[in-house]
């Protein structure tokens, strides 16, 4: 019997996480003799007691909430209480798990045109050379040849530098903007493009300028322009935290024009940085001194920032679609309201993503709590833990911890968020998806090793398979699929530098890429992919069946893993769009083999 399901709208009236201007029922079911309590908690007071009515056949009460996060149970008396089980539903036990209700400021919204797109990441210096010649500055390498293996080697002093370029550039992606298109793309994120020192940008030397290499602000704006008439917007990486220490605003080795906070206290910008004992010690995100952490309390760089004319004002006035917030879990929660606040004035449409590795709806950072979804802060976070489980249920089988994850997304977010968050498989900070899902074990090689280190032949062959299972499911869950370039035509590697090579253009696998261009088209195509319901059918044995349903399309995805075959049974025919051949009220699944189904 089931006592309660928070994803069933009969024991609670709304699924997922509810706003404050709604009245939500709770429901109970059993014959139960005793009082049926509600008890409801925040992580700073003891329990609200709600006494449930006795309907006959199930116990109920309706409630209203302020925003925040709460944690609930339900008491039957003499040390009895409905928790959470194992199969995300009520179970009666003397120690309860408790269920988690967000609730979320009214006014709270996530921009449509983000739902049912798919974004295409690109580290910039590899994606597409455009400009032929560059003019390196100092202390930078430029590679002679596209397809070499970035430097990873530590210097003479123990240091990797990231100073080695390959010239990819704004031009280069312009140029490239039919491809990325054909895949379904309807947003393209850009790690960092200001000016720094490094390759990957992360350390900005100058947030207001293009960095040379990539091109020019005009350049950026016909990317902008181009883009937007083929129906991709341009997410741009915002990296607030800190800054690198060769910078405008820092200006460790004197290379800008100005007086930097390492030069002088007297420099203003030298209470924007937090020094230890001045010059040469000072605060750095996780002790790398190349990237002085800001101080996030220094009024000056928060209106940089997020004042009118600031950061986010410019380049969201520019027409970009939004922004993507690095380490957001290091910025105060007063700043990422302003940041948002910044975007929605200069573009009530913007989308803000924040990088957060795990539940953003009870993320805890630093012993503070966050409220990423009460309605203040962010419209969706990279999906790291749909990441990990589709990888794990891809390599490993496990059904049941995919499913426990997709639920707990459900119960957990606004709906609005669930459909934009930003489903990752692999990015600049991971392993690519095809080596994190076959290839070997590199626990403790060097960087040297790795390199040397990669899929080929059959291997290479069955290694395409999952994934093809693992962009499927990418594809069709909950979410907006992200594909880190290259990945969709087989491209390898580890941990960074070796997962930022450059785009091979001319050695592509062709396979897997008519395989992306597939799935960006079947998101395309069905509003199902927008914000349809999604219906779990089996969890099992290494299968994972579900179905997505819109107002105009159902779409049931099939998957096997198993060593068996599953038979699928249904009333009248379903279409296969994979192998595009009609079945008639039953389909035999075999093992290792997927489907997807449609009724034509």
């Amino acid at each position: 019997m089931t006592f309660f399901n928070p994803l069933d709208t009969f024991y609670k009236s709304q699924i997922g996480a509810v706003c404050t201007d709604k009245v939500i029922t709770f429901r109970v079911k059993g014959n139960f003799n005793s009082v049926v309590l509600l008890l409801k908690k925040d992580e700073n007071i003891e329990d609200y007691v709600y006494v449930l009515e006795n309907k006959g056949e199930f116990f109920e009460t309706s409630i209203k909430i302020e925003a925040g996060l709460y944690f609930y149970c339900f008491s039957l008396g003499d040390n009895k209480f409905i928790g959470l089980g194992e199969d995300y539903k009520g179970v009666i036990t003397s120690e309860p798990v408790r269920f988690q209700l967000s609730v979320y400021e009214e006014n709270f919204t996530v921009p449509e045109w983000i739902k049912g797109g798919v974004i295409y990441q690109i580290f910039p210096d590899r994606f597409c050379r455009g400009e032929k010649d560059k003019t390196i500055e100092n202390g930078k390498i430029l590679h002679e040849n596209w397809l070499d293996t970035p430097i990873f080697a530590p210097n003479q002093y123990g240091k990797v530098l990231n100073n080695d370029f390959f010239g990819g550039d704004i031009k280069g992606i312009i140029s490239k903007l039919d491809y990325i298109k054909s895949l379904g793309t309807t947003v393209i994120y850009l790690n960092p493009i200001f000016k720094a020192f490094s390759n990957h940008r992360y350390d900005t030397g100058d947030y207001m300028m293009i960095d040379p290499l990539l091109g020019n602000i005009e350049d950026f704006k016909n990317l902008i322009n181009i883009a937007n008439e083929k129906g991709i917007k341009i997410i741009l990486d915002g990296v607030f935290n800190h800054t690198g220490d060769d910078s405008l605003y820092f200006n460790k080795y004197g290379s800008y024009d100005g007086v930097g906070a390492y030069q002088s206290k007297d420099s203003k910008y030298y209470g924007w940085y937090n020094f230890i004992n001045y010059p040469d010690k000072y605060d750095s995100w996780w002790g790398i001194d190349v990237l002085p952490a800001v101080n996030k309390n220094n009024p000056d760089y928060v209106d940089f920032i997020t004042g009118a004319g600031g950061v986010i004002d410019y380049y969201t006035r520019l027409g970009i679609g939004g922004w993507r917030l690095d380490v957001v879990d290091e910025l105060p929660s007063f700043i990422v309201e302003k940041i948002r606040d910044a975007a929605k004035k200069a573009n009530d449409q913007a989308v803000v993503i924040g990088e957060v590795w795990e539940d953003a709806s009870n993320k805890i950072a630093y012993g503070v709590r966050r409220k990423y979804f009460q309605g203040k802060e962010l419209d969706s976070v990279m999906n790291y833990p749909l990441k990990i489980a589709i990888l794990n249920f891809v390599k490993y089988k496990d059904s049941k911890g995919l499913s426990t994850v997709i639920k707990e997304q459900i119960d957990h977010y606004p709906n609005a968020v669930l459909h934009a968050l930003m489903n990752i498989l692999s990015t600049h900070d991971t392993y690519r998806l095809i080596t994190a899902l076959c290839g070997e074990n590199v626990n403790g090689k060097t960087k040297a090793q790795m390199s040397n280190i990669s899929l080929s032949g059959n291997n290479y062959n069955n290694a395409k398979f999952f994934v093809k299972v693992a962009s499927l499911l990418q594809f069709t869950l909950c979410g907006v699929p992200s594909i880190y370039y290259g990945d969709e035509i087989g491209m390898q590697g580890y941990q960074d530098p070796l997962n930022r090579k450059c785009y091979p253009w001319g050695f592509e696998d062709l396979e897997l890429l008519d395989w992306y261009k597939f799935l960006g088209t079947l998101r395309n195509d069905y509003d199902a992919f927008v914000d349809g319901e999604f219906v779990e059918l089996y969890a099992e044995n290494g299968a994972f069946i579900f179905k997505r349903c819109g107002k105009n399309s159902q779409i049931l995805i099939a998957i096997n893993l198993g060593d068996k075959p599953i038979e699928l049974n249904y009333a009248n025919k379903l279409y296969n769009l994979i192998d595009t051949v009609e079945y008639t009220e039953n389909y035999l699944l075999k093992e290792h083999n997927m489907a997807v189904f449609i009724k034509k």
